[in-house]
């Protein structure tokens, strides 16, 4: 019983680490996040794989319960249970799917439980998925390294493990000597800014022309991105001032807004220059909670933002198309696999994170779309509010 317990208590601790230090915002630490199926197979009964799975998955998350804290100006019970609710999908699905039956049940299983955390409905909450690691491990391999990498965490769970645990250091270790960050496209540039909560929020003309200001001093051709909600809440009047403000400077300038009408609405990227704006993307899967909010619909409210789940997956930009990814879709997988089916030119990866201060959430979402650029051998483009 004693043994038991402690073998337990092993396997719960390195889940943790492998949860914390996978997710801890450094790119190339990643594929310690692909230990979890080789723990999560070792366990004995299914409370223990229940136990190995909340494990990982509350320390890849850690930074849930501070950031809904900053969100809300609140103390840290909302995001505590936020954070359990969020655990919950996770958990659920590992511990459905853990057998002990030996032969193939067990790697059979856990792929399953790789696909549903993957895919929404689940994928909905498909964070610290260890799949991420594949553009670490496999830079430039495109699906072909998407396919290693999972089967490499397939065989994780087979008593093969020692052999798989190997073969992927020596792709870890190879690729972290080789490692060249994702460039930017030709033209192109991301700027982060440091406005805090008000960026959104202060949409008044004063911000809009701060953000032209910075807009008009990069160089003609330039092709320029703004953060998530850069621009507030959108309107035809905020468009012509920025129609006005672009002529004759060659710029054009991607960057986030709000679409507000009477159902609730959509978290969109801009397209603005001296020919005109278009509404160029509108977010697939906005934040759960804070914004998603499908239950509005089963009490007859409204509000809430809309997720448009498998629409467009790219965008055209002038002669390229990109994948345009809006702060929560970068921690999850179908987002990402979706566009790259497609096959995009580029990479753009916006967000507003203001909330996250005293956390890695912005840490961690660079690095899974720095990860997911190097798999594609994409070229990539940041923009952050912090």
């Amino acid at each position: 019983m004693h043994r038991e317990l402690l073998r337990t208590s092993v396997l719960v601790a390195l889940s943790m680490s492998a949860g914390w230090i996978g997710w801890s915002g450094h790119v190339l630490l990643l594929p310690v996040a692909a230990t979890f199926p080789m723990l999560w197979s070792m366990a004995r009964t299914r409370l223990q794989a229940t136990a190995i799975s909340a494990a990982y998955f509350l320390a890849a998350s850690r930074g849930l319960p501070q950031g809904v804290a900053n969100f809300y100006s609140s103390d840290i019970w909302p995001g505590l249970l936020l954070w359990l609710v969020a655990t919950s999908a996770f958990v659920a699905v590992h511990a459905v799917l853990w057998t002990d039956r030996k032969g193939g049940q067990k790697p059979l299983r856990y792929l399953a439980a790789c696909i549903a955390m993957a895919v929404p409905p689940f994928g909905i909450l498909g964070w610290a998925h260890p799949i991420t690691a594949a553009g670490v491990l496999f830079p430039g391999w495109e699906w072909w390294g998407l396919g290693a990498m999972a089967a490499g965490l397939i065989v994780m769970t087979t008593r093969y493990r020692p052999a798989a645990a190997i073969a992927m250091t020596g792709f870890w270790l190879w690729s972290a000597a080789e490692w060249t960050p994702p460039i930017l496209p030709a033209s192109w540039i991301g700027v982060d800014l440091e406005l805090g909560a008000s960026l959104g929020r202060e949409a008044d003309l004063k911000r809009q022309q701060e953000l032209i200001d910075v807009a008009r001093a990069q160089p003609p051709g330039t092709i320029f991105v703004l953060p998530e909600s850069a621009l507030g809440f959108w309107t035809p009047t905020i468009g012509r001032v920025w129609q006005r403000a672009l002529t004759d400077t060659g710029i054009t300038v991607i960057s986030g807004a709000a679409i507000i009408d009477s159902q609730g609405y959509d978290n969109v990227l801009v397209k603005l220059s001296a020919d005109g704006s278009d509404i160029l993307y509108r977010e697939r899967m906005p934040v759960p909670g804070s914004m998603w909010q499908p239950w509005r619909a089963w009490i007859a409210d409204n509000g809430g933002a809309r997720a448009h789940f498998f629409a467009n997956p790219i965008v055209d930009v002038g002669s390229k198309s990109v994948a345009p990814l809006i702060c929560y879709e970068q921690l999850l997988v179908w987002p990402i696999l979706q566009s790259a089916f497609h096959r995009p030119d580029a990479i753009v990866a916006v967000g507003n994170g203001w909330w996250t201060a005293g956390t890695a959430i912005i840490d961690i979402q660079r690095a899974s779309s720095e990860a997911w650029a190097r798999l594609f051998d994409l070229p990539l483009v940041i923009s952050f509010n912090i």
